[in-house]
């Protein structure tokens, strides 16, 4: 097999050995990616004509078998009580692992704008982290990387995404195994060294199948590189409506190598819309209305800690996306129902929490040290009372009216910024006191999509179109690259609403 590297620089990154890993990664399992994406596409046309996700028979005997368990928390993975996520740019990784979370979510998917430099900067940020070289200056201040920082978990693209810049044989390779396997490769040796190990979270996985996947590529990894066998752990995100009903499944395919699953909210809620999104009963309010108390949220998290507990893996909670304000009173307001989420997910028996800004983590932490104490983790916390069905999963419900000309407004506004921002090579986007990436982004222009094509009644009695949403671009574009509006318009008002922007966008923006 034949590799080629379209992207300049990075010798130190791309060595022969770390490439000949990548064509061996992808001799194996490039395959099996393809046909379980025909899987998610024909499992999507299926909803779209009617039907829904439901817990399967045909691994019941998983479900129900209490006996089994994940392998116990690794080093650095027991108190995962605030984890920070951000893009490994310089700064951001400097930043985090000196933040005082217990845990970094390096992240090279949504909060990464995914051009060259980025993506093996990042791998090339990391390696320096672990051997004690990264620093950056600010101010004419040098900052360094403290001792005893947060445990790093890296979080590869998503099995939908594929690498431009490097192919075989002709065809670009899948991004996450890009992603996974450089760091892996130059990494997990350092991260042994350093008492812990190479730990992973897992996006977008939308089956079991997908876990077990990933589960085999972890081996093969090993094998390859002659690291012990269940070295690895991986947290999964449990951000699509799919995966919900697979939670036992997932850890039980990973269970060797998982370490937790994770409410990722933002993400959930998209899987919602570009799931269901052609049927008028699945219809989502306002982007600031669906909070995490509303029933198919509350039924999907408190499931997910019952899940994780009943097999000993940690149960993370959802990200707070604000980004403290230079103004006193919306700081005032924004941290209040911060702490509120926190203490709620802590009083539900979740292990942890995400931030997404330095100056959340003591709020983040505070709420959990309240429940937990002196006590790593509370997995004894069984939630046995919690009883969860497939019409809990899936109950959304519309409020009329509920669906404002602001919120249209709001959601256009945000994608375009984000959009222009991703353009610019910054995935992870401060826009109106909220730490915007590509999922939540990712809401704004499928709720829009979904809209148009139910005509939805706005309050007031206005109905959404296509003509009210050119003339809101119309407005918000100034000042932004042309590029984001055609993004918007593509994906926001297409006939069929495209799964993700990002695929589309990548091959034909980023560099």
């Amino acid at each position: 097999m034949r590799i080629e590297v379209m992207g300049n620089g990075y010798d130190e990154i791309l060595d022969p050995k770390a490439l000949d890993f990548l064509v061996a990664l992808d001799s194996e399992f490039a395959g099996r990616r393809v046909a379980l994406l025909d899987t998610r596409r024909a499992r999507r046309a299926r909803y779209a004509a009617g039907q829904l996700p439901h817990f399967l028979a045909e691994t019941a005997h998983i479900r129900e078998d209490a006996s089994w368990r994940v392998a116990p928390p690794a080093p650095g993975l027991v108190d995962r009580r605030v984890e920070i996520t951000g893009p490994p740019d310089k700064k951001m990784t400097v930043n985090a692992l000196n933040s005082g979370a217990r845990v970094w979510l390096a992240d090279f998917e949504d909060a990464l704008a995914p051009t060259w430099d980025n993506l093996m900067g990042g791998q090339a940020n990391l390696i320096a982290a672990l051997d004690g070289e990264l620093d950056f200056e600010s101010s004419g201040k040098r900052y360094v990387v403290v001792p005893d920082p947060a445990t790093i978990v890296v979080r590869p693209r998503g099995w939908h995404l594929a690498e431009k810049h490097i192919v075989v044989d002709g065809r670009p390779i899948s991004a996450s195994l890009v992603d996974f396997g450089l760091h892996f490769f130059h990494c997990a040796q350092r991260q042994i060294d350093a008492g812990k190990g190479p730990y992973f979270y897992l996006p977008k996985l939308e089956s079991h199948r997908e876990a077990r996947l990933w589960n085999d590529v972890f081996v093969f990894a090993q094998n390859y590189l002659g690291i012990p066998r269940g070295t690895i752990r991986a947290t999964v995100l449990i951000e699509t409506i799919t995966a919900a009903f697979e939670m036992d499944e997932i850890l039980w395919e990973l269970r060797e190598h998982a370490a937790g699953l994770n409410a990722g909210r933002w993400d959930y809620i998209f899987s919602i819309i570009k799931q269901f999104g052609q049927r008028a009963d699945f219809v989502l309010p306002d982007r600031a209305d669906v909070t995490m108390t509303v029933p198919f949220l509350r039924s999907y998290t408190e499931l997910l800690v019952k899940t994780c507990h009943k097999r000993g893996a940690h149960a993370i909670g959802g990200m707070a996306a604000f980004i403290p304000s230079r103004d006193p009173a919306v700081n005032e307001v924004a941290f209040g129902k911060v702490r509120a989420d926190k203490e709620r997910e802590a009083g539900d028996g979740f292990d942890g929490s995400w931030v997404a800004h330095p100056g959340l983590v003591s709020t983040c932490s505070d709420a959990f040290t309240a429940v937990l104490g002196d006590r790593p983790h509370q997995l004894d916390r069984q939630r046995s009372e919690v009883a969860v069905s497939a019409d809990d999963l899936l109950a959304v419900d519309l409020t009329p009216g509920a669906v404002t000309a602001e919120g249209l407004r709001s959601n256009v506004a945000v994608a375009l910024r984000y959009f222009d921002s991703w353009l610019r090579g910054t995935g992870a986007a401060a826009i109106f006191d909220l730490m915007e990436d590509a999922a939540t982004a990712e809401i704004a222009r499928c709720q829009v999509w979904q809209w148009v094509h139910h005509r939805t009644p706005l309050a007031g009695g206005d109905v959404v179109t296509e003509d009210l949403v050119r003339s809101i671009v119309d407005d918000e574009e100034a000042g932004l690259r042309p590029a984001a509006a055609r993004i918007f318009l593509e994906t926001a008002l297409a006939e069929e609403l495209p799964a993700f922007f990002t695929p589309e966008a990548y091959a034909r923006y980023l560099v």
